[in-house]
């Protein structure tokens, strides 16, 4: 008898695995660590268009000197980018991640103008390492957009998962820590149209 009221519990902590896990008991903290990495990758290409401003302002600089005030905007805007402590707490924080996506959102403003003043010189239209630049910078621009629209995608798989059921219950009682997450929105005011350019 012994032996049979030791697979009975052998048997009923197996079968208890399998619902908790068939359950979803895990969606809740797979889905965070979704949305901790779909975030990583929004900071990767930022960090990337970073990268390339100073070389994009640089080459600028030699052909249009005298725009000065939209050179300055750039560097400005790619430096207050730079002084945001970017950390894990940033997605916790809808005050910190709004100013952050400020400061990126000036960053883009100040981008897209310095490449409506490229119109205006044929020269640096013309010279390869602008133009291979502008390439990047544009491959990354829609980088950063694909990255965005994962983040909103895990935020939103999540947000959802604590939202209902069974994913509520678990996360009162298992995960209770874990907070909706913050979805991206348009820092601009003219997000919505399209920057007009004329020559």
């Amino acid at each position: 008898m012994p032996s049979l009221k030791r697979l009975s519990l052998v048997l009923t902590l197996v079968i208890s695995t399998l619902a908790l896990s068939a359950c979803g008991v895990n969606n809740i903290p797979t889905y965070d660590e979704q949305v901790k990495s779909a975030w990583s990758q929004v900071e990767n290409q930022y960090q990337r268009r970073a990268d390339l401003i100073p070389n994009l302002v640089s080459t600028v600089k030699g052909y249009a000197a005298h725009e000065k005030d939209t050179l300055t905007a750039v560097t400005n805007a790619r430096a207050k980018v730079g002084s945001i402590q970017v950390n894990k707490n940033l997605l916790e924080n809808p005050q910190a991640m709004q100013q952050f996506q400020e400061a990126q959102g000036q960053l883009g403003s100040a981008l897209k103008r310095l490449l409506v003043v490229s119109e205006r010189y044929p020269d640096l239209k013309a010279n390869q390492n602008f133009l291979a630049l502008q390439s990047q910078l544009e491959g990354t621009e829609n980088r950063i957009s694909v990255a965005r629209r994962d983040y909103i995608t895990a935020t939103e798989r999540f947000n959802t998962e604590i939202r209902t059921f069974p994913g509520k219950l678990w996360h009162s009682f298992l995960y209770s820590d874990l907070k909706l997450r913050d979805v991206y929105t348009a820092t601009t005011q003219d997000a919505e149209t399209a920057p007009k350019v004329s020559f």
